[in-house]
């Protein structure tokens, strides 16, 4: 993805990424720690650029250029917004897209998609979590300038408008290219929410945004009123947004008193504890959060404070590990400088944030993949725990540091049914494809059912869909496998129905077809159906 510069261009931004160092912390970010002794190298090292190197150099452009380069060495998620772009970078809370429905961050010079909306134009393509954008309709993602404004200009349009994304999978040796249609969403917060059986509510947040408290406390409510006396809250897949949200949300369980999370700098301005006031009001109900390894900022607050204070059960797989606080500067040309300011700490005294001490290799970046190698996602006793990082709960569980939050209850990844047709499938956007087109010739009779459950009961035999679906994916260019077809039968059924109930009845339909097949949301409710989500969880 990196495109080589000339050594020229390498010299002149080194050059002024060090002058620009500087000039950033003595005018803009802390004035009151002006390095003196180094202003006359500064304006040395400006002055030679301008004055005796060989080509004619735009100092303004190099000092754009040079900003991002010394912010990489900081830590993974310090970042630079330039003036042209900061309008539009706001104007999309935490990095949404909503024409193409994807969160998208930039780390490494390399555009990571980092959640899906549900449903969404990508969703329906058949991007993922975790693929690498590398071309933008044919264009080289290393050509581009890669600020959050420039990508979202070229990503966005009318809608019915199509873009083209080239990507790279983890996994999967050549590049996919998908062809999205832009259709501009209106992005819920919470995915979903149902009564699971007659005394469990499920609740799915995908980020916490400013409306999320809102709507989830409407959630537990209305399912409480449905018979709910227990929740299961699913974070599986949700990268954060707010930690005032959460800490709200955290505070519904909790009683008075009670740490929810505190954060520590090196200013005394960003110090602060944030404690439970007694005001909640689900404080008596049993409840399992649902984590995994892209779970991660205020999910892991959440959850960290719920471990803690021994609220709630923790089912699935380490979450991601990201623990900074990071505040907004904005630089008198109206650029910005998103910085990392404090850590967050759970109650127990845990550091939310994975170590990025190597920042100057791929290690960090590609640390979910180190993961997945190391067999940490399969099996529980692949985890990796620094047992010098041990902390106690508030009634003596122990708990473990350095990085990410580890469940109460492992759940490995499902590979049951996982064949290379089905990834070949998958990668190519069938299964979505496929249940759309469905939708779009039966909707007169779709559209007259009352809801999912009837849905299943009238669908055709599975035989014939797996059948019908297998010629699909032939006519394109998918020959059937049929030993591979029928090791995969169910996930394929099943992915299949989810689509199109979430088509005809929403997001609730989606989950409830799926969940019925999900490992993690079984497990949880085993639990919870023999009361091991009681307070205070003992070991």
């Amino acid at each position: 993805m990196k495109k080589k510069l000339p050594i020229w261009l390498t010299i002149a931004i080194t050059l002024v990424a060090f002058a620009a160092g500087f000039l950033i912390d003595r005018h803009y970010l802390n004035p009151s720690s002006r390095r003196d002794v180094a202003d006359p190298k500064v304006k040395a090292i400006l002055d030679l650029i301008t004055e005796e190197y060989v080509d004619t150099v735009n100092l303004d452009e190099l000092m754009e250029r040079s900003i991002p380069f010394i912010l990489r060495g900081l830590d993974p998620h310090t970042s630079y917004f330039d003036a042209q772009n900061t309008k539009i970078t706001r104007s999309q809370p935490n990095g949404v897209i909503p024409d193409i429905g994807v969160v998208l961050i930039i780390f490494n010079d390399t555009i990571h998609v980092e959640c899906i909306v549900p449903a969404g134009p990508s969703d329906i393509a058949g991007i993922r979590p975790g693929d690498c954008i590398v071309k933008i309709d044919g264009q080289p993602t290393a050509n581009i300038k890669k600020t959050s404004g420039e990508i979202y200009k070229l990503l966005s349009g009318p809608n019915g408008s199509k873009v083209t994304l080239s990507v790279k999978r983890h996994g999967y040796p050549r590049v996919l290219d998908f062809t999205v249609t832009r259709n501009r969403i209106i992005k819920r917060t919470l995915d979903s929410y149902y009564m699971l059986d007659k005394s469990t509510g499920y609740v799915k947040v995908n980020q916490f945004e400013r409306s999320t408290y809102k709507e989830f406390v409407q959630a537990l409510t209305q399912l409480q009123a449905q018979g709910a006396k227990r929740f299961m809250i699913d974070l599986r897949g949700n990268g954060g947004g707010y930690m005032e949200i959460a800490v709200l949300m955290a505070n519904e369980f909790l009683p008075p008193g009670r740490p929810i999370v505190s954060t520590r700098g090196r200013r005394k301005q960003y110090n602060h504890p944030y404690n439970s006031d007694g005001k909640g009001q689900f404080q008596n109900v049993e409840l399992a959060v649902l984590i995994d390894e892209y779970s991660a900022s205020a999910s892991e607050i959440f959850a960290g404070a719920l471990q803690d204070n021994d609220r709630a059960l923790i089912v699935g797989r380490r979450s991601f590990g990201k623990g900074l606080v990071q505040n907004d500067f904005t630089l008198p040309d109206s650029s910005v400088i998103r910085l990392a300011v404090a850590r967050y700490y759970t109650p127990s005294g845990r550091c939310i944030q994975k170590n990025y001490k190597h920042l100057e290799t791929s290690y960090y970046d590609d640390e979910l993949l180190e993961r997945f190698k190391h067999g940490e996602l399969y099996n529980k006793d692949s985890l990796r725990i620094d047992k010098s990082q041990a902390y106690t709960t508030q009634h003596g569980r122990t708990v473990y540091g350095g990085g990410g939050i580890i469940p109460d209850i492992f759940v490995a990844r499902d590979t049951t049914g996982i064949t290379n047709y089905y990834i070949d499938v998958e990668n190519a956007g069938l299964l979505q494809r496929f249940a759309f087109a469905y939708c779009e010739r039966n909707r007169t009779t779709l559209e007259q059912m009352s809801d999912y459950k009837q849905f299943l009961r009238t669908t055709p035999i599975d035989n014939d869909i797996i059948k019908e679906f297998a010629a699909f994916a032939a006519t394109n260019g998918i020959t059937p496998r049929w030993y591979y077809i029928n090791k995969s039968r169910d996930l394929i059924l099943t992915k299949i129905k989810a689509i199109i109930a979430h088509d005809i009845f929403g997001p609730e339909g989606y989950s409830a077809i799926v969940n019925r097949n999900d490992n993690t949301v079984q497990e949880a409710l085993k639990a919870l159906s023999k009361h091991k989500a009681a307070f205070p969880i003992t070991d």
